[in-house]
């Protein structure tokens, strides 16, 4: 018998979420065999089987939080397929042939306790866990549905179930009562359409980081605008023999990140993060690029970028933000960035406060092109591309007048492209 275990996946990952089961009990595999889809903070990971084999027997269904180290599985000799799947068979007929018995209701519970658990249900396979938060809230572990692949009730499938349990029906109304205000009215007319989902794990852990990060940092957010009439005119004039030369295109991002690398050169304490009561100032530039994937926001890392050239950080965008989009980042790619620039633009954003990417200390927030009215002296005015950018900071360690002048750095590197080559 082989245990399928949570194989470790960097220091700063302890758990994870099984978000699907490829294979059921019964099915036969090969060593190498995908088994699981495994959802952590970060990345998603996929568990194969290390030896040939029969899957025997299943212990976390999907949507179930399991740390890393911990059997969720086994796997069995092919001659041992067939006793898993007869084993639920003997309780379950036993079960019914002891009921009429005064004492099987006290000894039934104390038997199956490993593998389903019993209470009030014991004909209904449950965890251990789940019984005992049924009995806590009241609830009929008949009434809930299972998603385990062998049908289990787990602790998870009690706690979602909540007071809307129909074992529970004296706290309900005043729950509802209760929470009335908070909550849009909608979900409490049962004749409106609505849908619940579970928030998957990246969202939760975004959620949750986001919330650190504005309740930690004293967080300021400054603003200026960039003419982006010279590099639009480089861009028109370059962009076919770039492309040609380094088979990629010349994007606005290029740009962006070495008007940061020359910021953060002549302010270091944007390129800094806060440990304890000492101020830790990277001396390396690893910036992450904010992309948009399915699961929520995540940031890989452009590594050492002050010393990519402008098509090898295009390249390797390009590179980060497919397999962002494709969920076959590495946890490596993900670590260790000292600033985050964020491009709420090609969503058609104007103007926003992006929120620091914690523990950074800054983040710069571009936006859309836009055409507007610009005064050039005091007869002319002219309509010019430009665009608001947007440093949010860490007040604690940036004072503002530093922050001012970091994002007014940026702007005159971006408005004179040449300097981004002798400074950038």
């Amino acid at each position: 018998m082989h245990d399928i275990i949570v194989p470790a996946m960097g220091e700063s990952i302890t758990e994870g979420t099984i978000s699907k089961w490829i294979v059921k009990v019964g099915d036969s595999v090969k060593q190498g065999d995908l088994l699981l889809e495994l959802e952590t903070d970060k990345v998603n990971l996929e568990i194969s089987a290390e030896q040939d084999g029969v899957i025997s027997e299943i212990l976390a269904g999907e949507g179930d939080t399991v740390k890393i180290g911990e059997s969720v599985g086994k796997i069995g000799a092919a001659g041992q397929a067939t006793a898993p799947a007869a084993a639920p068979a003997p309780v379950q007929a036993s079960a019914p042939a002891a009921a009429p018995a005064p004492a099987a209701p006290v000894a039934a519970p104390a038997q199956p306790a490993v593998a389903s658990g019993g209470n009030d249900s014991s004909s209904t396979l449950a965890t251990p866990a789940a019984r005992k938060l049924a009995r806590e809230k009241g609830i009929d572990l008949n009434t809930l549905p299972a998603r385990d692949p062998i049908g289990r009730i787990h602790a998870n499938d009690v706690a979602s179930a909540g007071t809307a349990s129909a074992g529970a029906p004296a706290p309900a109304p005043q729950a509802a009562a209760a929470k009335a205000p908070a909550v849009d009215k909608p979900t409490s007319n049962s004749n409106k359409p609505e849908e619940r989902k579970r928030m998957s794990r990246r969202r939760l852990t975004i959620a949750k980081r986001l919330v650190e990060a504005q309740q930690t940092a004293a967080m300021l957010t400054t603003f200026n605008e960039v003419d982006m009439s010279a590099i639009l005119e480089i861009r028109k004039r370059r962009k076919d023999s770039f492309k040609e030369k380094h088979e990629v295109g010349l994007g606005f991002m290029s740009f962006f990140t070495k008007a940061v690398v020359g910021a953060l050169k002549a302010f270091p304490h944007l390129n800094a993060e806060i440990n304890g009561e000492d101020i830790i100032v990277k001396k390396y530039y690893d910036i992450g690029i904010a992309v948009s994937a399915k699961e929520g926001l995540v940031v890989p890392v452009l590594r050492e970028a002050d010393r990519l050239g402008f098509a090898e950080i295009e390249r390797t965008i390009v590179q980060l933000a497919g397999k962002a989009r494709n969920n076959t980042l590495e946890l490596s790619e993900l670590q260790g960035g000292t600033f985050t620039i964020t491009n709420g633009g090609v969503f058609g954003s104007l103007l926003s406060t992006p929120i620091l990417n914690a523990p950074q200390v800054g983040i710069l927030g571009m936006h859309k092109i836009q055409l507007r009215p610009v005064a050039i002296d005091a007869e002319r005015m002219e309509n010019r591309p430009m665009m608001y950018i947007a440093l949010s900071y860490d007040h604690r360690i940036v004072d503002g007048a530093e922050a001012v002048q970091f994002l007014v750095k940026i702007k005159e590197m971006l408005e004179d492209p040449e300097t981004l080559l002798l400074e950038g």
